[in-house]
């Protein structure tokens, strides 16, 4: 029988200068999903959650999905691949949205690794500089940031475990 952890984020020592990684999957944003992070985050501005506002009083005569919502989402996919196993997100060093997004509209991300620089104060860490991308389903860049994050050195980083044994899953026979 064969155990198979999925990877989630990496170490310093996987990053290489100018790799991508291509986040999987995609995720259809919704007027729902749109409305709801709206009103979480108190941005109640009618561009985002009044149809007839957008259709009669905006350049782009419909609602345009909230630019937060769109970074946090291509942020969150790149998670698993690139930072789901990292110490910090130090800075997000740039962020701009290329085009609009609608309701409706199908995102998709690819980060690519532009610096690695090993710390100079803890043998056991670095940090990564990359730059993701967020693209709609027409393959148009509508999201842009570039982050530092801090990484574990393979190493020193703590161990994966769960709270639970192999025998309390699967019984010990």
């Amino acid at each position: 029988m064969a155990v198979h952890d999925r990877p989630f984020g990496r170490y310093y020592e996987d990053f290489d200068i100018g790799d991508v990684y291509k986040h999987w999957p995609g995720k259809t944003i919704t007027e729902y999903d749109d409305h709801l992070f709206c009103m979480i985050t108190m941005n109640h501005h009618p561009l985002h959650t009044n149809a007839w506002f957008a259709e009669h009083e905006t350049v782009q005569g419909k609602n345009v999905v909230v630019g937060n919502l769109v970074y946090s989402l291509v942020l969150g996919m790149s998670v698993p691949d690139v930072s789901g196993s990292c110490i910090a997100n130090l800075e997000v060093e740039s962020l701009s949205h290329k085009k609009p997004t609608f309701h409706g509209d199908t995102i998709y991300a690819e980060t690519r690794v532009l610096d690695k620089v090993e710390s100079k104060s803890k043998e056991d860490r670095g940090v990564v500089t990359v730059e993701t991308k967020g693209f709609n389903q027409r393959g148009e860049e509508v999201c842009y940031f570039r982050r530092k994050l801090m990484v574990w050195k393979k190493d020193f980083a703590p161990a994966r475990q769960r709270p639970y044994t192999e025998a309390d899953a699967w019984g010990a026979g």
